[in-house]
C-alpha cells in the first residue's frame, strides 16, 4: 500500500499534470474566487466539521475495530489530495477553487488533523497514542500543487498560443496517467485487496459516496454555481489517502498497518467513484444546458 507508485510516482505524475492545469489558469480566476468566497467557505466547513462528524457516525454504525476506527478518522481529517484537481480539470470543475482549497486545507491540516486523530485515539484506543503532523508534509503538497501551477500560469501569460496547443495533449496525458495509477494500485495490492475490503470496504465506500454527495450537494443547495460545486465535490470527496497512509505507517507517528487499511482501500475506491461522480455531474449539466 506504500509502494513507489503511490508514494513517489503518483505525486511526480500529478506535479506534471498540475503544470498542465496551470496552462489554463490566469490570475483573474483566483481573483474571482477571492471576490466570491461563498463556495470556498462552504467547502471548508464541510471538509473540517461535517465530514469528521459524519465519519465518526459511520464508524460507530459499522462497529469497526478500534485501530480501523482511528484509521477512518485519520482519513476523514486528511485534506483533499492533488488528484481532486485532476478530476475537477477533467470534468469541468473550477480548478482555481480546487487549488485554493487544497492550499488552505494543507495548512489547516497541521492543526486539525492531529486534533481529530488524537481525540479519536483517546476514544477508541487505550494506549495513549498521539501524533503531531510535521510541516514537511504540508510543504510536499505545496510543492506538488502550487509550484507547477505557477509555472504553467507563467507560460500561459508569456506564450498563450503554446499554452493553447498544449491543452489537449495534457488532458489526454491526464487520462493515461489516471488509468495507469488505477491499474498500478489494484495490481500492487491484489493479494490483500480481498481482506482489506472485507474488514472496512463497506464503511469506506459509504464514506466516499457521502463525501462526494455532500461536497457537491451542499454548495448547490446554497446557490453555488455548478462548476464551483463540482470542484467542491471532488475536493471533499477525494482525500489525500497517500498522506493518511504515510502518517499511519510512519514509526514516528502512528506506526500501525491496521490504521493504514482504510486509506489504502479508499485510495483504490475513490478512483472509480470519482469517475462515476464526474460522469453523472457532466451528464446532468449537459441535459440542463437546453433549459438555460
Amino acid at each position: 500500500m506504500d509502494s513507489a507508485l503511490t508514494l513517489i510516482g503518483l505525486p511526480v505524475a500529478l506535479g506534471i499534470i498540475m503544470l498542465g492545469l496551470g496552462l489554463g489558469l490566469t490570475t483573474d480566476d483566483f481573483r474571482r474566487v477571492a471576490r466570491h468566497p461563498k463556495a470556498a467557505v462552504i467547502a471548508l466547513v464541510c471538509q473540517l466539521l461535517v465530514l469528521p462528524a459524519l465519519c465518526f457516525g459511520l464508524v460507530l454504525a459499522f462497529d469497526l475495530p478500534p485501530a480501523l476506527a482511528v484509521g477512518m478518522m485519520l482519513l476523514a481529517a486528511s485534506p483533499g489530495g492533488t488528484t481532486a484537481n485532476l478530476y475537477s480539470h477533467l470534468f469541468g470543475g473550477n480548478v482555481a477553487l480546487n487549488i485554493a482549497l487544497t492550499a488552505i486545507n494543507s495548512v489547516l491540516a497541521v492543526f486539525i488533523l492531529p486534533i481529530v486523530v488524537n481525540l479519536s485515539a483517546a476514544y477508541f484506543l487505550d494506549d495513549g497514542r498521539s501524533i503531531g503532523l510535521q510541516f514537511d508534509k504540508v510543504l510536499q503538497v505545496f510543492a506538488i500543487v502550487l509550484l507547477p501551477v505557477a509555472v504553467g500560469m507563467l507560460i500561459r501569460a508569456r506564450a498563450s498560443r503554446l499554452a493553447a496547443r498544449l491543452d489537449r495533449p495534457v488532458r489526454i496525458l491526464s487520462v493515461v496517467v489516471l488509468v495507469a495509477v488505477i491499474a498500478g494500485a489494484v495490481l500492487g495490492e491484489r493479494e490483500n485487496i480481498a481482506d482489506y475490503f472485507v474488514s472496512v470496504g463497506l464503511a469506506v465506500l459509504a464514506f466516499n459516496l457521502l463525501s462526494l454527495t455532500i461536497g457537491y450537494g451542499v454548495p448547490r443547495l446554497a446557490g453555488v454555481d455548478r462548476s464551483a460545486a463540482t470542484a467542491a465535490g471532488f475536493e471533499i470527496g477525494i482525500h489525500n489517502s497517500t498522506l493518511a497512509i504515510t502518517i499511519a505507517l510512519s514509526p514516528a507517528l502512528l506506526d500501525s498497518t491496521q490504521m493504514a487499511i482504510p486509506a489504502a482501500v479508499y485510495g483504490i475506491v475513490m478512483f472509480f467513484t470519482a469517475a462515476a461522480f464526474g460522469y453523472l455531474v457532466t451528464r446532468r449539466a449537459t441535459r440542463a444546458e437546453p433549459l438555460q
